[in-house]
């Protein structure tokens, strides 16, 4: 199996990544998604994440692992962005590979849920008057619940 996690600051293209998980010979579908920098309220100016490289590269790792396990995979790409990103900017992409298309959604939302609560990323909104840090959303919780 081919697993690609990054971290970083730089952009990403998802074509590209959809090109990657789509040439293995197993792979029958492909299941993304990409999610981007939002404005809920109508005047965020950006979204600043923060985070502990080494302990949050094994964390995204250890989540893949555990999608491993529950379904048959041919590849999984998890990118997530850190630093300072605007409103419509992307932040994360997880795509997952794999011959059947039940295993490559289940897995892709297994993964975003568990990215969203047990990823050690730090999440501070700017807006023109302040900034304020992002509190951990309930319904996260609940979504990732569902998986134990």
């Amino acid at each position: 199996m081919s697993v690609q996690v990054a971290v970083q600051t730089e952009d990403f293209d998802v074509a590209d990544c959809y090109k990657t998980l789509a040439k293995h010979a197993s792979c029958g579908a492909v299941a993304t998604f990409s999610g981007l920098v939002r404005d809920d309220t109508g005047d965020l100016q950006a979204l600043e994440l923060e985070h502990y490289p080494q302990m949050t590269e094994k964390a995204l790792q250890g989540i893949v692992a555990q999608a491993q396990q529950r379904w048959p995979l041919a590849a999984v790409t998890v990118i997530h962005r850190v630093g300072y990103l605007r409103v419509n900017e992307q932040i994360v992409f997880v795509g997952v590979a794999s011959g059947h298309r039940d295993a490559a959604f289940a897995a892709t939302s297994f993964i975003m849920d568990y990215l969203k609560t047990k990823a050690p990323f730090w999440k501070k909104e700017h807006y023109a008057e302040g900034s304020r840090w992002v509190a951990a959303k309930d319904s996260d919780t609940v979504a990732a619940n569902r998986w134990e």
